[in-house]
């Protein structure tokens, strides 16, 4: 067959198939397994809280893209402020010939960033170079090198951010060895036993054991773990790590990729614990679904580096740049931060009230963070016996039913619910509607 009637095969073929079936077929054929979907559903468009695949289904949205959405799907005030931006350049590169709204941005994240510190930022495109960046600032200010991290944390998919990562599967199977001098701790996790008290003695016995705390460049830890099961860390172990940072020399990391920009009801998750990390990285709710990533420190020791140590071809995109101002400015505006609260209070008391109809099922509920919400399903009430064969048919009927669900934790157990801060209540409620009749149907 020539080339063109090749491409003209291939045309033919993007009309006539249509359907999610057909598009995950394709998927299947071009994408590498490894990059997984959820789900066969092929959105078409979206708007807001909702969502409308290939074939005109409508789908609820309690997932926002992993927490990239908080403003919602296509904000006007974004797509203007991208489309405005397209119309002057794509790209210059910023470490070349940079402009204005990449310093813009960076003035107002070293504002909102916690504490009285001066602060500077550099720009990146994922999370992982922000998670990378933090590793090579704290070891370029520190002369150090170790790294500790903790159990169930997640932090990239790059082979340093792997070694970060505190989860096996699917993250780390088969991708080793990983980078030398990185170290793991428990989280404390109450419902499963794990207590601050043992969180630190596991600390301090890592000193003794395995790295001396002199040794130690950094420490990075999520204010409320993401996919290791929407846990929250207690504000009175964030302030023990801090005073154990200040102690021994260690940068402090808060990895607020998935917490930041409003979506705990504070703008950053660490200020519950009223603690000034050292570094802070986002990514996902900075740019409202285009590609950009940050890390915003104090500035003596975001300084040192060398000029060139840090950066990247497509870090602080215009684009991404034009996009995370308008965001900042739609928080502001709207008042999302606040509105986080009010979602995530709406949603805790409908599921207290789910978990009294199924108290062996629904395990334990997670609704204090703002709209970062989970429910962790088990068998019997028992903590130690996870329900995940539940959990990923659940996830599976809500799809069934129009509403976008997202499942974590390290046993594949747990439900978050991210919906965006700009979610109508009407539509709330009809995904908690949904979610409730999806519980019946598998509990």
């Amino acid at each position: 067959m020539s080339n063109a009637h090749a491409r003209e095969s291939h045309a033919k073929k993007n009309l006539a198939r249509e359907s999610n079936a057909d598009w995950q077929d394709r998927k299947n054929s071009a994408i590498a397994r490894g990059q997984g979907n959820a789900a066969a559903v092929y959105i078409e468009r979206a708007s807001n809280a909702e969502m409308w695949d290939v074939e005109g289904n409508r789908y609820i949205d309690f997932g926002t893209g992993i927490a990239v959405c908080n403003t919602g799907h296509s904000h006007p005030k974004i797509v203007a402020a991208v489309n405005a931006q397209l119309e002057r350049f794509s790209h210059t590169c910023v470490m070349v010939t940079p402009y204005d709204s990449a310093v813009r941005l960076a003035e107002h994240l070293n504002v909102l960033a916690p504490g009285t510190s001066p602060k500077k930022s550099m720009f990146v495109t994922t999370g992982a170079e922000a998670v990378e960046n933090t590793i090579k600032i704290a070891r370029a200010h520190t002369q150090r090198r170790g790294v500790i991290a903790f159990n169930g944390g997640f932090h990239g998919r790059t082979l340093l951010t792997m070694g970060l990562t505190g989860k096996i599967t699917p993250y780390k199977n088969h991708f080793g060895p990983f980078p030398a001098e990185v170290y793991h701790v428990p989280f404390p996790i109450p419902y499963h036993g794990v207590t601050i008290e043992n969180s630190l003695q596991a600390l301090h016995t890592l000193f003794k054991v395995d790295i001396a705390p002199s040794d130690v460049a950094a420490m990075i830890i999520e204010p409320v773990q993401g996919e290791g099961g929407f846990y929250p860390a207690a504000d009175e172990f964030l302030q023990a790590l801090r005073e154990i940072c200040d102690e021994h020399g260690i940068v402090l990391v808060a990895d607020e990729i998935q917490t930041g920009f409003g979506r705990t009801g504070r703008f950053f998750a660490s200020e519950y614990a009223g603690i000034e990390p050292d570094l802070i990285t986002t990514a996902k709710g900075l740019a409202g679904g285009f590609p950009l990533a940050a890390v915003t420190g104090k500035t003596e020791i975001m300084d040192a580096p060398l000029p060139g140590g840090l950066g990247g071809t497509f870090g602080g995109s215009p684009i991404g740049c034009a996009a995370a101002l308008a965001v900042l400015e739609v928080i502001e505006e709207e008042d999302l931060v606040n509105r986080a609260t009010e979602i995530g209070s709406r949603v805790k008391t409908r599921l207290e009230a789910m978990q009294r109809r199924y108290p062996a099922f629904i395990g334990d509920i997670r609704a204090d963070r703002g709209a970062m919400i989970a429910i962790e399903l088990v068998h019997g009430g028992n903590a130690q016996q996870p329900a995940a064969a539940e959990t990923k048919a659940l996830v599976s009927k809500a799809y069934e039913k129009g509403l976008v669900l997202l499942s974590c934790g390290v046993s594949g157990n747990v439900i978050r619910l991210l919906p965006a801060l700009t979610i109508p209540d009407a539509i709330l409620d009809e995904g908690l509607d949904i979610l409730e009749k999806c519980i019946a149907a598998v509990a």
